[in-house]
């Protein structure tokens, strides 16, 4: 049986990922100082503005404007003429302490409270889920996995001056075609890529697919039928938050799988690790990659569910879509032997009090083999 699906990825100059870089730089900032830092930190940007609002608890002293500022800068927002520019935008810091009530959770779990001894709860109530599949070498399903080497590489190609006239928002997406649920071919790529004003459709066109698809596609993936849509309205010079505003979190589905597994709802990026929506995903996405490098399964699907203040999970459920080659009852019983998913034991297991975040950002939060969690 023959299906298609598709997955996007889009840049750091997205306006919604220079949101997320910005609160995952103050979360790295604080980190460096005071490993101990609670921190929610959110960000909005519309036109030459930027908000950093949320909320922390930490010992720690930073420059939040002049993380903003350099984190702006360092994606390529330094010029007036793209609307947005490190060196004049707004920024206003509107940061306050954590809740009092949120904390007395998180301080000492509901097990501790009745002696069980078990250390800090979950900081919010919340059900995650991480997948593996052995479609590539990065476990992760190929539409994702593609989408996000094309966004790679089309920031690559603009800050090495490879292709000069490229400018720093643009998106990806990839349409892969399966029969009887193996990888047979890619059937559409579409790169959307922002620009100078004075360079043609064409020009970008052959440049894009030159440059950017083919070093990137394997060749044995691409026929005479593949489908390419570059830029296919004409025109993108008007981009990032110039274009259109930008939100922490709203590219949940970027982040993770591409939508070809499911999403627990919660974004990651500004959140400490105490925040098992963010902790948990990358222990859950662990997991599962261990399970499917292991050959337990040929993909692997883990749901977790938390209650705020508990430390224990209150379920968790494992998938393998009929490719398990031991039951799922006995995967199950492998889990919960060996690996600890309480808040406490993500965060020491994978080492979560650093700031490491700025590297999850962008490209995908899994897939890349220098995080804890995909080693």
């Amino acid at each position: 049986m023959k299906k298609l699906f598709t997955s996007e990825s889009v840049t750091e100059g997205h306006p919604d990922k220079v949101c997320d870089l910005i609160s995952d730089s103050v979360l790295d900032a604080l980190l460096e100082q005071d490993p101990n830092s609670r921190v929610a930190c959110e960000t909005c940007a519309n036109g030459n503005f930027v908000l950093v609002m949320g909320e922390v608890t930490t010992n720690a002293k930073i420059d939040v404007e002049k993380i903003v500022r350099d984190t702006v800068r360092e994606i390529g927002y330094n010029k007036d003429e793209y609307g947005f520019n490190a060196d004049t935008c707004e920024v206003k810091v509107m940061l306050k302490k954590q809740s009092s009530d949120i904390a007395m959770g998180v301080d000492a779990s509901l097990e501790q409270k009745s002696g069980e001894g078990i250390g800090e709860g979950a900081g919010d109530q919340g059900i995650i889920f991480g997948f593996a599949c052995n479609e590539t070498e990065s476990y992760m399903p190929a539409p994702i996995h593609y989408a996000h080497k094309l966004a790679e590489r089309l920031t690559k190609v603009r800050k090495e001056n490879v292709i000069k006239y490229l400018r720093p928002d643009g998106k990806t997406q990839v349409t892969v075609e399966y029969e009887d649920d193996k990888v047979k071919r890619i059937d559409t790529i579409v790169v959307s890529t922002q620009h100078d004003e004075d360079v043609s459709h064409a020009q970008i066109e052959g440049d894009i697919i030159e440059h950017v698809i083919k070093p990137i596609i394997p060749e044995e993936l691409l026929d005479d039928n593949t489908k390419y849509y570059i830029n296919p309205t004409g025109r993108f010079v008007i981009g990032g938050p110039e274009g259109d505003s930008g939100l922490t979190g709203r590219k949940i589905i970027v982040d993770t799988y591409g939508g070809y597994a499911p999403h627990g709802g919660g974004a990651f990026s500004g959140k400490d690790p105490t925040k098992v929506d963010r902790s948990a995903a990358y222990m859950m996405r662990k997991i599962a990659k261990d399970i499917v490098r292991q050959g337990l399964a040929e993909k692997c699907q883990i749901q977790v569910a938390y209650a705020i203040g508990v430390a224990k999970p209150v379920s968790v459920c494992v998938e393998t879509y009929g490719t398990n080659k031991v039951s799922n009852e006995e995967i199950l019983e492998k889990i919960f032997k060996e690996y600890d998913m309480t808040p406490k034991g993500i965060i020491e297991t994978l080492k979560l009090r650093r700031p490491i975040y700025k590297s999850t950002t962008n490209y995908g939060h899994f897939g890349k083999e220098n995080l804890s969690w995909e080693k």
